[in-house]
């Protein structure tokens, strides 16, 4: 049985290369059910030290090629910044990404699903949006996987979250997660027909421990 092929959307301040590092453990978990295709973003983000910008990260700075950092759009359309709980009228750079993703689907594709962390999880639930109304006709993932996503709070950006998204969705969050709080995420869930949810007890990360493997298989299973 061929795997399920599974563009990956990283998190804000990370690029294709880190994402692939940080969840090495979760394609051990399930190399013989999916093949991960990872992809970087189009907007470099400027290297501000910070805690907050590490945490999204996962961790900093290291091996992965934290070094190019990345992001799919700006709330801060002056500064060229995120903030999941940052309000905001307009943002910057979301038509630019989409288009990558349209590339990636066009040149790499056909993808079965699609998966995505933090920033990358909302980027992923807009996509969804626009494959849903028939926006994007190259779009046709059968499945997505938000892990610690939320709900834009752009204001430009309410119309993705107008009428229940049918693709079945799993949704990851973590109970002590501080950079995205999981009630952030469960505000996303109306947003999905039927959503369903894995929780695990720890932080801003992929978890991919022996105890989650049958919640993802399960969910992976129906599309196999």
């Amino acid at each position: 049985m061929a795997p399920l092929r599974v563009l990956c959307i990283h998190g804000y301040n990370q690029n294709s290369n880190s994402f692939r590092e940080k969840t090495g453990a979760l394609r051990k978990l399930l190399k013989k059910q999916v093949e991960l295709v990872y992809l970087s973003a189009p907007h470099s983000v400027q290297q501000v030290t910070s805690e907050a910008s590490d945490k999204e990260n996962g961790s900093g700075p290291g091996p992965g090629g934290d070094e190019d950092p990345r992001g799919w759009w700006f709330s801060d359309t002056q500064a060229r910044s995120f903030s999941a709980q940052q309000q905001c009228e307009e943002s910057l750079g979301l038509d630019e990404s989409v288009t990558v993703v349209r590339e990636a689907v066009k040149v790499q594709g056909p993808f079965d699903g699609i998966l995505g962390f933090s920033q990358g999880a909302a980027f992923v639930a807009i996509l969804c949006s626009l494959q849903e109304q028939k926006l994007e006709p190259e779009f046709c993932f059968r499945f997505a996987i938000l892990v610690s996503g939320f709900r834009s709070l752009c204001r430009e950006q309410e119309k993705f979250y107008h009428a229940p998204i049918q693709i079945p969705s799993l949704h990851v969050f973590g109970l002590e997660d501080r950079v995205i709080p999981d009630n952030m995420s469960r505000e996303l869930l109306p947003s999905f027909q039927d959503p369903q949810i894995l929780t695990h007890p720890g932080g801003h990360f992929v978890p991919a421990a022996s105890a989650h493997r049958q919640t993802y298989q399960e969910f992976l299973r129906e599309f196999q």
